[in-house]
């Protein structure tokens, strides 16, 4: 019996519904239902023939009209990357027509640094990319007549059958080169990459105990707690516990941030007796030290307990202008000293919340909070270096604080006990590092730190490339002159052997010289070069898999920037070559180890930083015109320190981008995957540093 589709026609839902959803200025399609099985049969018989077939020329119309739809959102994506690649395009140009490149010397450069010492590195870097594109033409040359090989192993067979008196000149030259590197080339550097494998796993390791440590630490709800008679004492508001605090801000021709800076701390909830603000203003600039000392004047009309203090000799960089800042006479009424670098804006709460630790714990000697910062969503590169501080702050920082009380000053944002620092001998010049330096010296003379996570200060990150090369170049050539310093103190001293194993493996050589060794060597040098020399491989488990897992430990006290993972990967490899590079000039004493390049700010400032200085600048509406003529000064030298702007090319960047990008066209011979597009994605992104695409763009 035929079946009856009568019943069809009373259904209202028939044929190929279809939602859309405008969405200005585009279409996008919601849902998509399938067509009823009644469209595909024909009957003849029934009365209902007609409104099927209005039904059947319905669906068409709004099939065609997903269609078009569709075509119209492929078409807006085609769209966005041809955009994208115009933009790319007009940015490379820029870039070439300026012709700025980071060979060029500044006069500091010029004071700091042997220009032989400065390009040998990069020499050494363009003979590797010119010996790569030389080889990749004769592996390619060598394809075509019949070299094909596995991938990652050399099948031998096929060269050792063949007869040799046959060969012509190309098959002979080639055989012999084959033979050269399976016999003396392939084993040092197969060595070479065991030995950066094992170096990897290591530091793996201890990343991975980190980070099982800070989640302990949440599970556990573990942190620092003062004792409960110095909060009840500051709840109270007894006089006897409120201690003489100094506050100190060291600056020097940082016009963009000092306003925020000193209203920040002339904003601190402390009696005003018990408090002094010094702010140590080593300029060489005239009009900057005329701005800065005219802010201080206006503070103390407000009732501030604060000094303007200027050096005339201006030895030592930070270091010694925090050295002569402790040598006044008045320091010794004081207990503690809390440092503020100029970009930063401690709340109202900030020694309320830190000063009660140091009750009660007459071996504490500094208590360090963390940072925040007001522009970590500024663009690619000020989200990467947020991922990256705070896996610093909240597991490395954390963790040491919580199971062995030490860890590196950070420099700022910290309150020390001046006993502390007088009995471990004061600041020192003798390297770029002083915090650091202080903070070994300290731990040798058995004072303990604590560091608090839940007490935040907010500061700025570079928004520039160049400005945060030159930082990073610092604190990573800082410390292997440290290193090389305080190495027999470290030996000498009567602290316990895992603390000297802490100190000397886990701080200084595994985290600050073997990470940066190993990153540049082992992906920007040996895998490339396994590409040329396939008997040596590297497994894609060390490639791939593990420094994916590490990213992934890395982002977890970001969570929101989980989308930048890929990114902070590649991005972190890319600046493995600033990092050796600061490393070794650090720890064999070369010419940029001193050098000292104060970062570059923006004047970026919290909500509750402008919200004090409308206070204050209302209260100064009384009629006097210098405020008016000051902030008239800034913004002229602000203007004109916007022209000097501009973005550069970074050669040694975009030389090793080229290498990547060779050796990821030559896997390709050997059909290595995980390989060829880690290569790809690494040159690629060396390609956009080396052009300085990151970064803040100066039109």
């Amino acid at each position: 019996m035929a079946p009856s589709f009568d019943w069809w026609a009373k259904d209202s839902h028939r044929g190929t519904p279809v939602v859309v959803k405008m969405e200005n200025p585009n279409w996008s399609v919601v849902e998509l239902e399938g067509p009823s099985g009644g469209d595909f049969f024909l009957n003849t018989d029934s009365p209902s023939r007609l409104g099927r077939d209005k039904s059947r020329n319905k669906n068409a119309k709004q099939l065609t009209w997903v269609l078009l739809l569709k075509a119209h959102k492929a078409a807006g994506c085609l769209t966005s990357i041809a955009t994208a690649m115009v933009t790319l395009g007009s940015a490379i140009k820029r870039r070439i027509h300026s012709g700025r490149t980071d060979i060029e010397t500044t006069d500091i450069d010029r004071e700091n640094e042997n220009p032989t010492v400065k390009t040998r590195f990069y020499t050494f870097i363009k003979i590797f990319l010119w010996l790569s594109v030389f080889l990749l033409g004769f592996e390619v040359a060598a394809y075509f007549k019949g070299w094909h090989f596995g991938a990652p192993h050399l099948q031998l067979q096929y060269l050792l059958a063949m007869p040799f008196g046959f060969q012509d000149i190309f098959d002979s030259l080639y055989s012999q080169w084959v033979l050269f590197r399976v016999e003396y080339l392939a084993p040092p550097l197969q060595f070479l990459a065991n030995a950066c494998i094992v170096l990897f796993l290591i530091q793996s390791i201890d990343r991975l105990v980190l980070s099982l440590g800070c989640f302990w630490i949440r599970l556990k709800n573990i942190k620092p707690v003062p004792k409960q008679d110095a909060v009840a004492d500051l709840e109270s508001g007894e006089n006897e516990f409120f201690p003489m605090v100094l506050v100190q801000i060291p600056m020097c021709n940082e016009k963009e941030v000092y306003q925020q800076s000193i209203a920040a701390v002339c904003n601190l909830d402390w009696p005003k007796s018990k408090i002094l603000i010094q702010v140590l203003d080593d300029s060489d600039d005239p009009s900057t030290r005329l701005l800065i000392k005219e802010e201080v004047n206006k503070w103390q009309q407000e009732g501030a307990h604060i000094l303007y203090r200027h050096r005339v000799i201006r030895d030592g960089y930070k270091a010694g202008n925090l050295k002569s800042a402790m040598n006044c006479s008045y320091v010794k009424d004081y207990e503690f000293v809390a440092i503020f670098d100029a970009d930063f804006q401690p709340t109202p709460d900030f020694l309320k919340r830190t000063v009660p630790h140091f009750k009660g714990n007459e071996d504490l000697g500094l208590v360090q909070a963390r940072w925040s910062f007001v522009n970590k969503d500024e663009n690619l590169l000020t989200r990467l270096q947020n991922i990256n501080l705070a896996f610093h702050f909240e597991v490395e920082q954390q963790v040491n604080g919580i199971f062995i009380n030490f860890f590196g000053f950070n420099g700022t944002a910290g309150v020390w006990r001046i006993k502390a620092l007088e009995d471990s001998g004061g600041w020192l010049e003798r390297t770029t590092v002083e915090d650091m330096d202080i903070a070994v010296r300290a731990h040798l003379h058995g004072w303990k730190f604590i560091f608090l996570n839940d007490v935040e200060c907010q500061c700025e990150l570079p928004e520039s490339y160049e400005a945060y090369r030159k930082q990073q170049h610092r604190w990573h050539s800082g410390p292997m002159q440290l290193f090389r310093l305080c190495l027999p103190a470290i030996i000498r001293s009567k602290i316990s052997i895992w603390k000297k194993f802490n100190m000397v493996f886990l701080f200084f050589l595994l985290r600050k010289l073997i990470l940066p060794f190993y990153s540049f060597t082992l992906f920007c040098i040996i895998l490339p070069m396994t590409m040329f020399i396939p008997e040596a491989e590297l497994p894609a488990w060390v490639v791939c898999y593990i420094p994916a897992t590490m990213s992934f430990l890395n982002i977890l006290p970001a969570p929101k920037s989980f989308p930048f993972i890929v990114p902070y990967l590649l991005f972190e490899n890319t600046m493995s070559v600033t990092k050796f590079n600061a490393m070794i000039s650090g720890l064999f004493q070369l010419g940029s180890a001193y050098e000292w390049v104060v970062t570059k700010k923006s004047g970026r400032s919290s909500e509750g930083d402008l919200l004090s200085l409308v206070k204050k600048e209302t209260k100064h509406q009384r009629g006097s015109s210098e405020p008016n003529l000051g902030e008239l000064k800034e913004e002229i030298m602000q203007q004109e320190q916007e022209k000097r702007k501009h973005n550069r090319i970074y050669m040694k960047e975009l030389a090793l981008a080229f290498l990547l990008l060779t050796a990821s066209a030559r896997s390709l011979l050997s059909a290595q995957g995980i390989h060829f597009y880690f290569l790809l994605f690494q040159g690629i992104s060396f390609l956009l540093v080396g052009l300085d695409l990151v970064g803040e763009q100066v039109q």
